[in-house]
C-alpha cells in the first residue's frame, strides 16, 4: 500500500516529508520521491529501493527546501520499480507534480486520448496518466487547480488518492480520495497531508479524515476548501482529535515492530476488553450490538467476511457462533464475495473484519452488502477508518497502532471481540445457562495472564526455531478451534521468512498433504488436549513413521505427544473455546525468529503491503 505525505506551512517542508515517510514504511513500497517548491522554483527528486537511497540523491541537489511538498512511497502496480515509475510525476508543461495511490482502471482509454492530444509519456505508470489529464482538463479549459482536478476525476475509473501540486499556484495543494485512504492535519497555519496519520502526529492532534469522492483546497494562511467532486458542493469537514500518542508507534527497546506487537498482545487484549466486560454483573457491552440487538436475534444468516489474517480470525470466529452461541455462520473472502453475486437479504448480518479499516475489497463488499439489505457490522483497529464509517455500526478492538505488515495483536484482538459477540448472542438467545456464561466471561477475562505465560517459552521457541530455520516446506495440522491456527501459523512463516508453508485440518492429511512428509519437511501440530487429542496423536504417529519431523504445540502436562514428537512447546491449559488466543503466540514467535535468522527485512516483507487499498 503506497503512502502519501504532504505539507503546506511556514516550517522546511523536506524534513517533515521525509520523517513522514519513515513513518510509512510499514505500509510496504518499492520507491520513494519527494517534490519541494520555495515559491520561486520545484525541485524533485525520486529513487527505487529504500528512502535511505533517496536520502542520499537529496544531498547532491542544491537549495531544495522549502514551505511546500509532497512525498509517496510506491509500491509498484503499473510498471516496475523503478527511478522513472517512481512518484511524484510530473505533467508535460513540467507545472504539475502529483502523487497518487491507487489503481486508474481507465488508464489505457485516457492514455490514449492523452496522446491524439499531444501528450507524451515517460514511464509505465497510471499517474503520468492521470497528471496529465489534469493538465489537460486545466488548460484546454482554462481553470484554476481545484476546478481541473474535480473535472478530470470525474473521467476516472478507479481508486484513488492524490495530492497534486501546481508550479503557478506555490502555496497550494488538491487533495482527493476515492476508495484510498487520505487525511489532513490541521495545525496553526500549516496543513499536513498523508495516507494515515502517523506522519504528523507529533505536530497536531486535529485530523480530517477525507471521505470517498470528496477534494479539499489546502492553502497556507487561508481557509482550506473541501468539496464533492461530483457536483461541486461545499461539504463541512468533521475535525476530529487524536488520540494516539507519537511513543506507541515506537520500538520502545524491541529489535523489530512484529516482537513489540507480539509482546504487546496482553495489553492489546485488555484494553479491547476494557469497559466491555463485568463479571460481577454479567454483563459483556457492546454499544454497537446492543443497539441492534433485535438484528442479530432475529437474523437469519451471519456472514463473516474478511482478507488474510482478519480471514482467520473470521474462521475462528465461526466456531465460536456456532458452537457457543448455535448460530449458523460462513465464512468469505471479500474479494470473492464481491464477485459471486452471494444470495443475502435484509434479515442477514455481515460482519466484515479488517485491521486497518480501509482493505479495497472488504470495503467493496460491505457496499454489496449494504445494496442487498443486510445489515453490516464492522470490526476494525483504526478509528475513523472507511470500514468503521461504511458499516452500520460496530467494534473498535482496541489493539493501538500496528506497524509490523505481518499481523499479529491485531489477530488476538479480532477474535476477543467476535468471542465477546458470541457469547452475548448465546445469553439473549438462551442457549447457555447463566452458569456457563459466567464461566466463559472468567476464560476470556484470564487470557491476559494466558499469554503472558506463553510468551516466557520465547527462548524454548527460538531454539526449535533455528533447529528448523533451513526448511523449504512446512506443514501446520490443526483441528477444530485450532484449524484457523494452523493457517495463521503458515501464514506468519511464508509471510516474513519466505519459507513455502501450509496450514490443513489435521483429518485432511491423508487427502493428499501426507504424500509430501519426509525427513526434510518439518510439521508443526496444534495438539492441545481439548480438541480431538486422541486423533490428533494418531495423525502424530502417521507422520513419524515416515519420518517426519514434529514440532507440536501442547498443554501444559502433557505426556503422550512428548513421547513422539521431536520438539514440544507447552501453552497453558484453558478451556476449547480459549485455545486459538494462545496456540497461536509460539506460532507467531517461530515465524519471527526464523525470519531475523534468516535475515529477513521482519516488519517489511518483501512484495507486501500492511494494507491491500487496491485489488
Amino acid at each position: 500500500m503506497c503512502g502519501i505525505v504532504g505539507y503546506v506551512g511556514n516550517k522546511d517542508s523536506l524534513s517533515i516529508i521525509i520523517k513522514g515517510l519513515k513513518r510509512l514504511e510499514y505500509r510496504g513500497y518499492d520507491s520513494s520521491g519527494v517534490a519541494i517548491s520555495d515559491g520561486n522554483t520545484t525541485r524533485f527528486c525520486k529513487s527505487k529501493g529504500k528512502i535511505n537511497k533517496l536520502e542520499k540523491k537529496l544531498k547532491k541537489i542544491k537549495d531544495i527546501s522549502g514551505p511546500i511538498g509532497i512525498g509517496h512511497t510506491r509500491w509498484a502496480t503499473h510498471g516496475e520499480p523503478s527511478d522513472i515509475n517512481a512518484h511524484p510525476h510530473m505533467s508535460n508543461s513540467g507545472k504539475l507534480l502529483l502523487v497518487h495511490n491507487g489503481i486508474i482502471e481507465n488508464y489505457n482509454t485516457l492514455k490514449e486520448k492523452l496522446i491524439n492530444e499531444g501528450f507524451s509519456f515517460v514511464s509505465e505508470t497510471d499517474t503520468e496518466v492521470l497528471v496529465n489529464l489534469i493538465e489537460f482538463v486545466k488548460q484546454s479549459e482554462k481553470l484554476k487547480l481545484g476546478e481541473a482536478v474535480q473535472i478530470a476525476l470525474r473521467q476516472v475509473i478507479g481508486a484513488y488518492a492524490i495530492c497534486v501540486m501546481d508550479y503557478d499556484r506555490p502555496n497550494e495543494l488538491v487533495v482527493a480520495k476515492l476508495g484510498s485512504p487520505l487525511c489532513i492535519g490541521m495545525g496553526k497555519n500549516e496543513f499536513y497531508i498523508a495516507s494515515d496519520v502517523s506522519p504528523f502526529i507529533e505536530f497536531t492532534k486535529k485530523v480530517v479524515y477525507l471521505k470517498d469522492g470528496e477534494l479539499a483546497i489546502i492553502r497556507n494562511h487561508k481557509p482550506t476548501i473541501f468539496r464533492k467532486i461530483s457536483d461541486n458542493s461545499k461539504v463541512l469537514p468533521t475535525i476530529s482529535r487524536l488520540e494516539l500518542s507519537l511513543e506507541k508507534i515506537e520500538k520502545k527497546g524491541y529489535k523489530h515492530f512484529m516482537l513489540k506487537e507480539i509482546y504487546e498482545q496482553p495489553k492489546a487484549i485488555r484494553d479491547t476488553l476494557r469497559g466491555r466486560l463485568n463479571i460481577k454483573k454479567g454483563i459483556v457491552k457492546l454499544s454497537g450490538m446492543d443497539e441492534y440487538m433485535d438484528k442479530f436475534i432475529n437474523c437469519k444468516k451471519l456472514t463473516i467476511i474478511a482478507c488474510g489474517t482478519s480471514w482467520h480470525s473470521a474462521l475462528a470466529g465461526e466456531y465460536m457462533f456456532e458452537k457457543i452461541a448455535k448460530v449458523s455462520v460462513e465464512v468469505e473472502y471479500a474479494s470473492e464475495f464481491r464477485y459471486r453475486d452471494p444470495v443475502i437479504d435484509k434479515n442477514d448480518i455481515v460482519i466484515a473484519i479488517s485491521q486497518s479499516g480501509e482493505t479495497a475489497d472488504t470495503l467493496a463488499a460491505i457496499k454489496l452488502a449494504k445494496q442487498k439489505g443486510a445489515y453490516v457490522y464492522g470490526i476494525c483497529n483504526v478509528v475513523g477508518s472507511s470500514i468503521a464509517r461504511e458499516s452500520d455500526s460496530g467494534s473498535y478492538t482496541h489493539a493501538g497502532p500496528e506497524i509490523g505488515v505481518a499481523s499479529t495483536k491485531a489477530f488476538t484482538t479480532q477474535m476477543t471481540i467476535l468471542y465477546l459477540m458470541a457469547i452475548k448472542l448465546a445469553k439473549i438467545r438462551g442457549v447457555i445457562s447463566k452458569k456457563s456464561f459466567i464461566n466463559y466471561l472468567h476464560e476470556i477475562s484470564a487470557i491476559e495472564n494466558k499469554i503472558k505465560i506463553a510468551l516466557k517459552n520465547d527462548n524454548l521457541v527460538k531454539k526449535v526455531s533455528k533447529k528448523y530455520m533451513n526448511s523449504k516446506n512446512c506443514l501446520y495440522l490443526g483441528r477444530g478451534y485450532n484449524f484457523p491456527i494452523a493457517l495463521e501459523g503458515a501464514l506468519k512463516l511464508k509471510e516474513i521468512s519466505y519459507i513455502h508453508a501450509e496450514g490443513y485440518p489435521a483429518a485432511e492429511m491423508k487427502h493428499g498433504p501426507i504424500a509430501l512428509i519426509d525427513k526434510d519437511m518439518p510439521t508443526v501440530v496444534i495438539a492441545t488436549n481439548k480438541i480431538n487429542y486422541d486423533k490428533i496423536v494418531s495423525n502424530i504417529q502417521e507422520i513419524k513413521s515416515r519420518k517426519g519431523k514434529i514440532i507440536a504445540i501442547v498443554s501444559k502436562g502433557d505426556k503422550e505427544v512428548k513421547k513422539i514428537a521431536d520438539d514440544v512447546i507447552e501453552v497453558p491449559e484453558c478451556i476449547e473455546s480459549i485455545t486459538p488466543f494462545i496456540t497461536v503466540i509460539p506460532l507467531q514467535l517461530m515465524s519471527y525468529h526464523i525470519a531475523v535468522m534468516l535475515g529477513k527485512n521482519v516488519d517489511q516483507p518483501r512484495n507486501l503491503a500492511k494494507s491491500v487499498t487496491v485489488e
